[in-house]
């Protein structure tokens, strides 16, 4: 706003500028999934929290009703031939909503594009304006010897050293991957092509020959082929196939060494492949391709060496590096980079604005805690958390002002230390005029906030209230608010009253660990316990934990997991029996997934209604009422509850099914009541309903109780995978581990499994882990929720930074022990623990 200096024309400016920017927005009568008719008024130019327990209806009225409603207007006011290109809302179940200004969603969808050429860098546009820079400042070098190409009297390039070397197109466009002016011919800009797995073809390198080391791939003549090269090299066939030289596990694996080609993306089979898998092109045509696949894993292309690129454009430097290289840094990394780079008076200037520009992109990600990923990441890698950030950090360059910002936990995956940055980058977004409404749960970002907004009193259809709205420190002392009572210490996370003691002799062990960023660490981790792995984002968690000790074990025990990272070894695999991991990718791809189906309660149920005496009179089998059933199922939408529409120039448009309304089956299926419910019923109430509704039946309701323990209550039975959240989907796994209950000793792995909990689903659930460890297994959670590593027997903590600057122990030990070290954690767990 204009600050009047009694000048008639800066009041009328200021004035004007009050009209466009209004103070309040309202919200009247929002009834838009569970919310109750909600009034609200949110002061602009503010940072808003909303928060509340999961499924409380937060999103519903922070996206799905403000941010749709402001978009909705946003493409009404554009002309018919713009409203084409737009993703265009439904208007929400609102009466009105007043004081919108342009809305921007920054939520956790994985990244926006699913080509396998997109990474980090073309997100950013980071990559493009470094094209630009090789393009005009760079140095060719000889694709022979790497000497430095100079000119001749002709203005010709040669290599002084006399080698026949290519000569690079110096032109942006073609040190781009996703063009065919300069990218690798082999891999056609991927940076990696299928090859043949090894450890997949030959699972058990102890194995001899003779006794079927090599899994059969279409019939058993496999074993009589590689008894005859054995035999015709004159070895052994009973001795180990890791004892075999070398030259002939080659033979028995390849026939050449590309039996595979990359074709924008797809796998194209060259006829002659693995010499045991495809002798002829036959092989390919008779299905031999998907025999195959389950072979292969993606490698390195060698010819570019991941690096996208021919070799004449790899060979063009600046500051000794190649583009690919430049890539391979991390944003921190570049940042040095750049800033070292010795040019010449001339080209500094030549380049001076996209090296500025560049610089500011790669600030913009360190400040949203995103200094540790590197700049050819895939993008189809990055977690949600991670993609929202970056999102963010775009909006932080556009320096906008009089906008509306709503974010989907913007937390996600960060240490707490990172998440102090992200609250100064979201202050800078407020500062530049514009409004946030962040649905939350992380305590700091809530003691941050200028307004707070408390949904609830619970989930689903328990929920949709307006509980509280105003500050921090109001409610802090409000008695109807769950989250102040966790916010002012009047109730927390259970802490076990005594820690789980490790015993001697009884842990698993990595030795050397030095896979990516780790450097060569020796950690144990004791069995029998809940451990908590902790660090800041980009420290080694992961590698450690996932790349390393799970995929050890699960080879150990016969699984078909990829080699691990780089380590010595692992000890005490022998004591555990089983490993589990559950991570947060989707639970199905279509809407024929959901909880009910995934964790095998739907089975139950079938057959609950197939045994009413209706059902039996009809001779109704359990899988008439499952909705992929031909028999059962709605045949206007086989199952699927609705009917798409192609737009064409528009975005398609769902419809619910005319026939069956949504409720997916036909009606002779709907016919059969159970306890006065149809099926469709059933599937449509809030699982925390569905266990009331079936606790009668001690194996549905067991099923759905661990559902509710996970804290997913207010989930609908038959809710669509596609509509669960990435913490939604890994609690949905775990609660279908639950249910199987086993006396062998199980290591379940789990990667942020609090993500989008509140504090009392956050303490729920803990009591479910430490239930598994009780029961004599051990739990081991890769997390920078202080809530859980305060909850821990034992915590690993990296660090003591990400990317270089982690991988290394900070700290091992018991969460006080931790606590009185150094390192950011300890920092933060100090203050948890009441230190």
């Amino acid at each position: 706003m204009l600050i009047g200096s009694g000048n008639s024309m800066t009041d009328l400016s200021a004035r004007e500028d009050e009209r466009a920017l209004p103070d309040v927005l309202s919200v009247r009568g929002a009834r838009v999934n569970n919310l109750r008719g909600v009034d609200l008024d949110l002061p602009h130019r503010a940072m808003v929290v909303f928060t509340g327990v999961s499924g409380s209806g937060k999103s519903s009225l922070a996206f799905d009703t403000i941010y749709a409603e402001g978009q909705r207007r946003q493409v009404q006011s554009m002309s018919t031939f713009a409203r084409q290109f737009m993703d265009e809302m439904e208007k929400p179940d609102v009466d009105r909503v007043e004081g919108l200004c342009s809305a921007v969603a920054v939520d956790q969808r994985s990244s926006a594009t699913r080509s396998p050429r997109s990474t980090v860098g073309t997100v950013t546009e980071v990559y493009d304006l470094l094209r630009v820079a090789f393009a005009r400042v760079g140095l060719p070098h000889c694709t022979t010897c790497g000497e430095e190409l100079l000119a001749d009297d002709d203005g010709e390039l040669v290599c002084l050293q006399g080698h026949e070397t290519e000569k690079p197109e110096m032109a942006s466009r073609a040190f781009s991957f996703n063009l065919p002016f300069g990218r690798c011919g082999d891999c056609q800009g991927l940076g990696n092509r299928l090859e043949m797995a090894p450890w997949l073809v030959v699972p058990n390198q102890e194995m001899p020959v003779a006794a079927g080391a090599i899994v059969p791939w279409r019939d058993t003549t496999n074993g009589a082929l590689a008894l005859a090269v054995v035999a015709e090299a004159g070895l052994d066939p009973y001795q180990p196939w890791r004892s075999l030289p070398e030259e002939v596990r080659h033979t028995l694996l390849y026939a050449e060494d590309r039996p595979v080609r990359v074709d924008n993306g797809e796998a194209v089979f060259t006829g002659v492949s693995p010499w045991l898998f495809a002798r002829h092109e036959e092989a390919y045509i008779k299905g031999g391709q998907a025999a195959l696949e389950k072979f292969m894993h993606r490698a390195l292309c060698r010819s570019c060496g991941g690096g996208r690129l021919a070799p004449a454009q790899l060979a063009v430097k600046v500051g000794g590096l190649s583009i690919a290289e430049v890539s391979r840094l991390t944003v921190q990394e570049s940042v040095r980079f750049l800033g070292g780079l010795e040019l010449s008076d001339r080209d500094r200037r030549v380049v001076a604005q996209a090296l500025e520009e560049i610089t500011e992109r790669l600030d913009f990600l360190v400040q949203v805690g995103l200094g540790y990923l590197t700049l050819d990441r895939p993008a189809r890698t990055l977690s949600g958390g991670e993609a929202q950030r970056i999102r963010l950090a775009s909006q932080l360059g556009s320096r906008l002002f009089g906008l509306l910002y709503v974010l989907d936990e913007p937390t996600a995956g960060l240490h707490p230390r990172d998440t102090e940055n992200l609250i100064g980058t979201l202050r800078t977004l407020r500062a530049q005029g514009n409004t946030l409404v962040i649905v939350e749960h992380d305590h700091h970002v809530i003691r941050a906030a200028d307004h707070v907004v408390e949904l609830g009193p619970g989930a689903g259809e328990l929920g949709g209230e307006l509980i509280f709205s105003g500050t921090v420190a109001e409610l802090e002392n409000s008695e109807e608010s769950l989250t102040g009572a966790f916010l002012s210490g009047r109730r927390g996370v259970t802490v076990p009253p005594r820690r789980r003691v490790p015993r001697p002799g009884r842990s698993l062990t990595v030795r050397g660990a030095r896979a990516n960023n780790l450097a060569g660490i020796d950690v144990e981790f004791p069995l029998g316990c809940f451990i908590a792995v902790s660090g800041v984002s980009g420290a080694g968690k992961s590698t450690l934990v996932d790349q390393i000790l799970f995929r050890a074990l699960d080879r150990a025990l016969g699984g078909d997991s990829p080699e691990p990272g780089e380590h010595d070894r692992v000890e005490g695999l022998s004591r555990v029996e089983r490993v589990i991991r559950v991570s947060q990718a989707p639970i199905g791809r279509s809407g024929r997934s959901t909880p009910a189906t995934y964790t095998g309660v739907l089975d139950g149920i079938r057959k609950e209604f197939a045994a009413t005496a209706e059902a039996r009179r009809r001779g109704y089998k359990p899988g008439r009422f499952s909705f992929n059933s031909t028999a059962g199922r709605c045949p206007n939408c086989t199952g699927d509850g609705t009917i798409r529409i192609e737009m064409y120039f528009l975005p398609d448009v769902f419809l619910l099914c005319d026939a069956c309304q949504g409720r997916r089956y036909n009606e002779e299926t709907l016919e059969i009541l159970y306890r006065g419910r149809t099926i469709a019923d059933v599937l449509e109430a809030p699982i925390e309903e569905a266990a009331d509704f079936f606790s009668g039946v001690p194996a549905i309701s067991r099923s759905l109780g661990v559902l509710c323990d996970v804290g997913l209550g207010y989930l609908r039975l038959g809710q669509s995978a596609t509509t669960l959240s990435g913490g939604e989907a890994q609690r949905v796994k775990l609660a279908a581990e639950l249910q199987r209950r086993t006396s062998r000793h199980t290591l379940y792995l789990l990667d942020e499994p609090t993500t989008g909990l509140h504090s009392s689903d956050t303490d729920r659930l803990m009591k479910v882990l430490h239930a598994l460890v009780d029961q004599g297994h051990t739990v081991i959670t890769v997390s920078h929720s202080l809530e859980v590593v305060q909850s821990a027997d034992w915590v690993v903590d990296l660090g003591p930074d990400g990317g270089d600057s982690g991988g290394e122990i900070v700290a091992v030990g018991t969460p006080e022990d931790v606590a009185a070290g150094t390192g950011h954690t300890a920092r933060f767990l100090r203050t948890v623990l009441g230190g």
